[in-house]
């Protein structure tokens, strides 16, 4: 395997929560992080990544703020329903009803120290004060901005809140009387995102769409130096650490960036590793690592040092994937790739399990778990089919061999006892699972290459695609053709699947459309309904 040496930020580690992350909390201990991923919320082992439990659900509009109490024992989550929820963090069970006073979006929510009480920040542009136990409205609404509050915090003493807005602003409140302390802190040309108070001293940082970061005396009311620049777009997220020392930001230019507290100069490089916009990040308790939440979905851990880097962190040689599968139990993943091998991964980590799997000589187009997941199967671009021990990596039996052009696609039956391949050749090949024989000649009716074939659910017959333009369905037995090829799409077709009640087949185009279909009747498709969003998304 060939290494080389990045010049970058070592990058702890990281997983995949499988959509956007609006916002990120941690418990005091850092042993728990919890995420707003669109209209739920989810807790994950901060050292392994395991998510804990079931995601939490009741909110019926994206959950835009988390956090954990001091305690760590409750949750709270604010959403674009208008409402506030307050959860058993380790049932995941709500404690109270909704709390219901806002009349737009609830955009932030936070813990006073002591946890008696909650915070939010909405779209109706006031700041509202709950009882953390009962759920009941603490006073009346802070009234102040003009613009959408983007962010609300409490004082490490309890006693002020800090809040910014879309209308460039930043206010200073006592927490008690509910009134601004002083006038409001100008300076952003922009909507502010996020502001943090100092836990040590008087200052408050903020970050704003005008892709600047600014240090304020709070008593003073006055920037301190200059912004701090250097991020191409939106800052989404500022956080002080534990010390007080630096400020970490997270921007909507996909990167992390760490600063001096006191002199606003930029510390070391920027971290680079998300592929969307950065949303939330702080420091861990002991300010040795970052923690960042993503839209990509991801949630990443990085060493905080401000020194330089310790040594340069080392990767593995990329290269691009082709196709990966879950395993029947979902605990592994398996990955084929150009460069030849195949690789098993460990489905929650995201740690390789074993060395990468070697034999073919050309890029992995297709790979397979069988369903005992004992085994692998491989279909590659040197023309030939592998057969792989899961547990092991080795090899079973001899090369598969009768294609004349790159295997596509490769499927075990549901039983296991077949494998089913598509080839560029414009054939379809079926092989016993056990011995590697060919059962049968090859399945000819395409007229481009074979790019997706897949089992029904009883494994008497396959599904196939190419890029014909047409789906058709063959009798496993027989090998012969079942009704008429199936049209629909108007350009290469790139591959199928079947629903999990597997009453209806999707299939994917190179036009930019998803077609569904009924598999009770005779292949009919039910919509094509997908075809502007996944035009729009490739845009």
């Amino acid at each position: 395997m060939e290494v080389k040496r990045q010049n970058k930020r070592p990058n702890l580690g990281g997983w995949n929560t499988e959509s956007a992350i609006m916002d990120l909390g941690m418990t005091q201990d850092g042993k728990k992080v919890v995420s707003a991923n669109d209209k739920k919320i989810r807790v994950w082992d901060a050292k392994t990544g395991a998510s804990i439990g079931k995601p939490m659900s009741g909110h019926t509009g994206w959950v835009q703020s988390v956090a954990y109490s001091p305690n760590g024992e409750r949750i709270v989550s604010g959403s674009s329903d208008g409402t506030i929820e307050i959860w058993d963090a380790k049932k995941g069970t709500r404690l109270e009803k909704p709390l219901i006073g806002h009349t737009d979006s609830v955009r932030s929510v936070a813990f006073s120290p002591d946890g008696e009480k909650i915070v939010s920040g909405s779209h109706d542009c006031t700041i509202k004060i709950w009882d953390a136990r009962t759920g009941i409205p603490i006073g009346e609404p802070f009234e102040g901005h003009i613009g959408w509050i983007r962010s609300v915090v409490f004082s490490p003493n309890g006693k002020q809140i800090l809040s910014c807005s879309d209308d460039h602003t930043v206010i200073l409140w006592d927490a008690e009387a509910g009134v601004p302390i002083g006038e409001p802190f100008f300076g952003h040309t922009d909507w502010v995102q996020s502001v943090a108070f100092s836990p040590v001293d008087e200052k408050i940082v903020s970050g704003s769409n005008d892709k600047t970061i600014r240090i304020w005396d709070k008593a003073a009311g006055a920037q301190i130096g200059d912004s701090l620049k250097g991020h191409t777009d939106s800052v989404q997220s500022v956080a002080f650490s534990p010390d007080g020392t630096r400020i970490v930001s997270g921007s909507a230019d996909a990167t992390i960036r760490i600063w001096d507290a006191n002199s606003g100069a930029l510390i070391g490089r920027p971290f680079q590793g998300h592929t969307d916009w950065v949303q939330s990040v702080m420091f861990s308790p002991d300010g040795t690592r970052i923690i960042s939440g993503s839209e990509d979905g991801m949630i990443k851990v990085w060493d905080a040092k401000t020194e330089a880097p310790v040594g340069e962190s080392l990767q593995c040689q990329t290269h691009i994937v082709h196709s990966v599968a879950f395993s029947p139990d979902g605990e592994q993943i398996v990955s084929g790739s150009d460069d030849g091998t195949i690789r098993i991964w460990d489905a929650k980590t995201g740690a390789p399990i074993g060395k990468p799997i070697k034999g073919h000589t050309k890029l992995v187009q297709s790979v397979a778990f069988s369903p005992d997941g004992d085994k692998i199967v491989s279909g590659s671009d040197d023309k030939t089919i592998r057969v792989w021990d899961a547990s092991t990596g080795g090899a079973i039996g001899q090369l598969l061999r009768g294609h004349i052009d790159s295997v596509q696609s490769v499927a075990f039956s549901p039983d296991g006892q077949i494998i089913v391949s598509g080839s560029s050749d414009k054939t379809i090949r079926f092989w016993d699972a056990n011995t590697g024989a060919p059962m049968s000649e090859p399945l000819h009716g395409h007229t481009g290459s074979v790019l997706s074939v897949v089992f029904t659910p009883s494994g008497k017959r396959i599904v196939s695609v190419s890029d014909d333009k047409t789906i058709r369905i063959w009798n496993v037995e027989t090998g012969a053709l079942i009704g008429a090829p199936v049209q629909g799409h108007s350009a290469c077709m790139q591959s199928v699947a079947f629903s999990p009640d597997r009453e209806k087949l999707v299939s994917c185009c190179s036009d930019k459309t998803i077609m569904i279909w009924h598999t009770q009747a005779n292949f009919r498709r039910v919509s094509s309904f997908f075809q502007y969003f996944v035009y729009a998304s490739t845009q």
